[in-house]
């Protein structure tokens, strides 16, 4: 089988090139190579790969800047993938938690009725329509990975730089390691997959829980010297311009029957960290 991936140096696109399984010829342009905004690229880069299936791990994910560039997160997590959908042989999008508005008290099932509340969310949604019916859509949360700008990373760097990190307490979701998910993505698509999935790693945390948990296992393995205070705090004390979901659990039973379940998501970030550490050597 051919795999083309659009977004290979994201880390998503990265996950997905680690874990090939056997067999997978990988096509991974770099973005300047593969723009997927553009029409003419898109159909001839798909046709000279000459893939089986496609990978759409390109998206505008800035979400509070969104707000206020909404034509260019819809041209990207929306059109795009229109274009995407008109040309590959079989197309794999990854969707988000943020398509729903976070005012549920159970997981969201995939069949739950989507409303998000941010132009980023939106924007997401526009895009697994434009996807079509016979895409594999998989909607995940919370990714992180040991390369790249996210929230680990971020966390790291705050815990070295400051004498306390306040993070939000009252956001409920689940973080999710970007090997295991690219490892899903595989399956799914290995098991021809369609229509819409949730995916993420197991478990449930807050900002605060996984921010907690993050220094703890840091200080296990050496990656922070000295712990510093992490305090709570509320949505509503640290305003952003695009307002995020309270909850986003998802419902993963349909992937989980295909995949197996997923391990917790904080075994996943103990492997994370220790990738960290191995770089930083």
């Amino acid at each position: 089988m051919r795999a083309l991936i659009a977004g290979a140096g994201g880390q998503l696109g990265r996950a997905l090139q680690a874990c090939a399984p056997v067999g997978v010829t990988v096509i991974a342009p770099p973005e300047a190579e593969f723009d997927i905004t553009d029409t003419a690229t898109v159909a001839r880069v798909i046709a000279h790969s000459r893939a089986d299936i496609v990978f759409n791990a390109a998206a505008y994910t800035a979400v509070d800047k969104a707000q206020a560039d909404a034509a260019q997160a819809q041209r990207i997590n929306a059109c795009a993938v229109a274009l995407l959908a008109a040309h590959a042989p079989r197309l794999v999008h990854v969707s988000t938690d943020f398509v729903f508005d976070g005012t549920a008290s159970q997981p969201y099932a995939p069949d739950a009725a989507p409303n998000p509340v941010s132009a980023y969310g939106a924007t997401k949604l526009a895009g697994e329509i434009a996807a079509g019916p016979d895409a594999l859509i998989v909607r995940t949360a919370w990714v992180y990975a040991a390369v790249g700008s996210n929230f680990v990373h971020t966390m790291l760097r705050l815990m070295r730089e400051r004498p306390e990190v306040r993070v939000v307490a009252d956001q409920i979701g689940t973080p999710t390691h970007v090997a295991g998910l690219a490892r899903a993505l595989w399956t799914l698509s290995a098991a021809s997959a369609h229509g819409l999935h949730h995916w993420t790693d197991a478990g449930v945390a807050s900002w605060y829980d996984f921010a907690t948990a993050i220094q703890e296992e840091a200080l296990a393995i050496g990656l922070l010297d000295a712990a510093v205070p992490i305090i709570p705090i509320r949505t509503r004390d640290y305003p952003t311009p695009a307002q995020r979901p309270a909850y986003s659990v998802l419902d993963k039973t349909s992937s989980w029957a295909i995949t197996g379940p997923a391990a917790h998501w904080r075994c996943e970030l103990r492997l994370c960290l220790a990738a960290i550490r191995e770089d930083q050597k």
